[in-house]
């Protein structure tokens, strides 16, 4: 039978066993068995709580919590019938009533009052507080975590698959918290229930012995109180067992590997500590009056221990010191060195000394996985493969500081500030920090300590760390900065790789229509305004149609961005929806006169008065439709499609210039505005 079948049996028929133990006298045999059971069953959970390696992996753990305690209580009842009925429970309450206790009914009492004390008062309480703060940080926190994986799910560090699974997860980190807040009452209940069964067996036990049986009232005391004793300390134990458990469960923490292996890990990486812990226990022997062979052991042991664990220590760091390279080394005057360091990278990412840990992976630091995964996710969106980023700290740098470079020159800088979180919002002033704004949108923020990060979740505001906050705003740069990544080099390897499944396409366009500088020309265009490259197959084809009847620049720019149109119009489109401005035909056809050719692409010949006109038109219904909740692009005849958008770019840089023949029909196209000159003169 296998494990998933034997589970499907094994719960329903405990429960319909506790059932039956509390309505149908046991046989004292089955009691021996059951309780042999109980305690096996209690130690098992201890010991599979500890070697779990988070609370997740033990997730059945609150039903099974409920499951064990009405069946420690379904045997209790069963004792207590036999007790008062027959005098005897069975041989495992009698060696527990007689010899582990001695046949004392006052040192049993004592011992089974101990252990009363140690469940209820220390370890259920204390389990039934760490399990109610749990659940409720948990529950708080969750939007956060919510917040963090939308993160690492934008910046491209996980997948949708991973994604899906660590809310899965979060969901049910919260439902396990909240049912242990509840199975510590169990615990507590089955602690406040055994004083009271004990009473009760003491008090009935002596009643039937002395007025039902005419005992003696020695003889009756020493029969069934002992017994009952008995009984309360076979329950009591594994009572005390879950009750460990429990505590265990809910105060660990995530970690990579069971208990045992965190705590010795834990505590050999601190052996100094040991070894003056040791020398203090040595120092402790020659107290006059103190023992001194206990303390020299002990002490001893604690010494050599720590001095092995160190010598363990370096050992192991000598082994995983690289190797030093034997052989010549280079002059850092040599022309090899001079070389590599003039060498300008396509993309760097300076951070100063403060900011290291950011990349420090020793440390913790997953900003450089964070780099790799954007450069993958890019790559999948965009179509351009971005060079790899080089990342090193710049003692010239101000605190706290990182900077953006492109080919040696910097593109932007922003701020990290270790220990701190940023928190983005309109209203900050009740949380202390460093006013500042997010890098990428421009949006009101604050650099709030980490420890403060609970308390602005709470507040509604959103909570960046400071790797996603570096992440999200190198992302930003690249994209608004892809045209200028693009090399010729990187062309060339994105024909070699169409060729080898495209081949035909290829070979049809270059060398014989356009040279590798004309295609990257247009494929620069085009990401110059945020289009993807992807389609290589279809934007090759569209060059190749245009280029035999025309190799002008803007028109092959056109003629790709005709092609590649319904994707365009699928990146602007919302819930199948384009919200378009459109221009009033007159102003349209005065445009279209206008256009005068240049070798750095057409533009528009008209009155300067005239395009500031339209410029601010623009603007107003551009502001009005996201202030709407809208996204809007504006949509003209590809004549002047360029053009325009050079007017525009200044004021409106986000703001995406779409031709008529780049919209989509699977899209529902809905007009919001017109830009009109003639109510931007009245306004």
């Amino acid at each position: 039978m296998g494990v998933n079948r034997l589970g499907q049996f094994a719960m329903p028929a405990t429960v319909v066993a506790v059932i039956f133990m509390m309505i149908v006298p046991m046989p004292t045999v089955l009691i021996d068995l059951l309780i042999a059971a109980n305690i096996t069953a209690a130690l098992l959970v201890l010991l599979v709580s500890m070697f779990v390696t988070k609370p997740l992996d033990f997730a059945s753990f609150p039903a099974l919590l409920l499951i064990a305690t009405l069946f420690r209580l379904a045997l209790n009842v069963s004792v207590t019938r036999r007790v008062l009925l027959d005098g005897y429970a069975g041989k495992v309450v009698e060696a527990f009533g007689h010899f582990v206790i001695g046949g004392s009914l006052i040192v049993g009492m004592v011992i089974f009052l101990i252990l009363i004390i140690i469940q209820f008062v220390v370890i259920t309480n204390g389990a039934g507080r760490v399990a109610e703060v749990g659940a409720r940080f948990t529950l708080d926190a969750m939007p956060g975590k919510q917040m963090a994986i939308d993160v690492d799910l934008n910046s491209g560090l996980i997948d949708d698959d991973e994604a899906r699974r660590r809310r899965t997860e979060i969901g049910a980190e919260a439902d396990f918290y909240g049912a242990m807040d509840g199975g510590s009452k169990f615990v507590k209940g089955d602690a406040v229930a055994a004083i009271v069964i004990t009473i009760v067996n003491l008090v009935g036990g002596l009643l039937i012995g002395v007025l039902q049986k005419h005992m003696a009232v020695g003889d009756a005391v020493h029969t069934y109180s002992l017994l009952t004793v008995g009984d309360g300390l076979v329950s009591q134990i594994p009572a005390l067992l879950m009750s460990v458990a429990t505590g265990l469960i809910v105060t660990r923490a995530t970690a990579g590997a069971d208990m045992g292996s965190d705590v010795f890990r834990q505590f050999a990486a601190q052996h100094k500590a040991m070894r003056f812990a040791g020398f203090g226990i040595l120092l402790l022997s020659f107290i006059p009056g103190l023992p001194k062979l206990p303390f020299l052991l002990v002490g001893g042991a604690a010494v050599l221990t720590a001095i092995r664990l160190a010598s363990q220590e370096e050992e192991q760091k000598l082994r995983d010191a690289p190797l030093a390279i034997t052989g010549p080394e280079q002059s850092p005057d040599s022309p090899e060195s001079l070389v590599e360091e003039m060498r300008v990278a396509p993309i760097e990412l300076d951070v100063a000394y403060d900011v290291v840990d950011l990349v420090d992976p020793a440390g913790g630091g997953d900003l450089l996985n964070r780099v790799k995964a954007l450069r993958r996710k890019f790559a999948l969106e965009m179509g351009l493969v971005l060079p790899p980023v080089r990342t090193r700290d710049d003692l010239d740098l101000p605190l706290s500081t990182y900077r953006i470079r492109l080919h040696g020159v910097e593109i932007a800088r922003g701020s990290a500030p270790p220990g701190c979180v940023l928190v983005i919002g309109d209203e900050l002033e009740a949380l202390p920090g460093q006013a500042t704004q997010e890098p990428v949108f421009g949006l009101a923020a604050k650099w709030v300590s980490a420890e403060l990060r609970h308390q602005a979740e709470l507040s509604g505001a959103t909570v960046v760390d400071r790797a996603s906050v570096v992440t999200t705003h190198l992302s930003e740069v690249v994209r608004e900065n892809a045209s200028r990544l693009l090399g010729r080099e990187d062309v060339r390897m994105l024909s070699d790789a169409m060729r080898r499944s495209n081949p035909a396409v290829v070979e049809d366009l270059t060398p014989a229509l356009l040279t590798l500088g004309e295609i990257q020309r247009v494929l620069q265009s085009l990401l110059e305004e945020r289009v993807p490259i992807r389609d290589l197959v279809r934007i090759y084809e569209a060059l190749s149609q245009q280029a035999r009847s025309s190799s002008d620049h803007e028109r092959l720019v056109e003629a790709a961005r005709a092609m590649v149109g319904p994707a365009i119009c699928a990146a602007h489109g919302v819930d199948g929806a384009l919200s378009v401005l459109t221009l009033d035909p007159m102003l349209e056809q005065q445009l279209v006169e206008s256009v005068r050719p240049s070798e750095q692409g057409s533009y528009l010949l008209m009155d300067t008065l005239a395009l500031q006109r339209i410029v601010e038109e623009t603007v107003r219904l551009t502001k009005q439709a996201e202030h709407n909740g809208g996204t809007p692009v504006l949509v003209c005849t590809s004549q002047i499609r360029s053009a325009l958008r050079r007017v525009l770019r200044g004021e409106l840089p986000r703001l995406p210039v779409l031709s008529y023949a780049e919209l989509s029909g699977s899209l529902d196209i809905r007009t919001i505005g017109v830009v009109n000159l003639a109510h931007a003169a009245i306004a």
